[in-house]
């Protein structure tokens, strides 16, 4: 083999290092990135039950009612218990209507939750709007505190358009609390979870 082969060899094998080292950091971004870019997919689609999450109310409100289920567990090892104050709403499909959850601490020190939350049927879950949620944030009860944790939503008028979904009679909005284990809480607090409703 002659220089000039060996050279070209040798650039060769570098520029497949330097193509397998950029593969590499690719994919360990994306790895790294993968959750956070699923969660954005599933806000943005209602994928996976995921209701949508808006600022303002519908523009229309229609005849076609829509009830409303209403679900809450906790997950384990969580001390507090944890319920809907109704089984179900109904109202027209783009009213904007209030629900709201009890929670109580039963434990003998603060600790702080955090709710995630999805919607049955899952393929109905892009047309139910959240305005206001007790889940965007996470919520720290002192011991023995009992709380009323509000949720302002709606149903898009645009599932009216969708004809996949004209059977959709009602949906379950469901709520899991855990705890979140590395939040700070509070010493003392008797404060009520924030909740603006504007």
């Amino acid at each position: 083999m002659n220089q000039l082969d060996k050279l070209g060899s040798e650039n060769q094998n570098n520029r497949t290092l330097i193509g397998l080292g950029l593969l590499v950091l690719v994919m360990a971004g994306l790895a790294y990135a993968s959750v956070p870019l699923y969660k954005l997919f599933c806000q943005a689609t209602g994928f996976g039950g995921t209701p949508q999450i808006a600022s303002v109310e519908a523009d229309k409100i229609l005849n076609r009612k829509m009830k409303i289920r209403f679900d809450a567990s906790i997950s384990g090892g969580l001390n507090w218990k944890f319920k809907p104050n109704q089984l179900s709403q109904s109202a027209p499909i783009g009213t904007s209507v209030l629900a709201s959850f009890q929670t109580t601490n039963l434990s003998d020190h603060p600790i702080t939750g955090m709710a995630t939350f999805n919607i049955a049927p899952a393929k109905a879950a892009v047309y139910f709007v959240k305005l206001d949620c007790f889940c965007f944030t996470e919520q720290t009860l002192q011991p023995g505190q009992t709380v009323t944790m509000p949720v302002l939503y709606y149903v898009d008028p645009a599932i009216s358009e969708d004809r996949h979904l004209d059977e959709i009679k009602s949906m379950t909005l469901s709520y899991t609390f855990f705890e979140k284990k590395n939040a700070k809480t509070a010493a003392i607090s008797n404060k009520e979870p924030k909740a603006d409703f504007r």
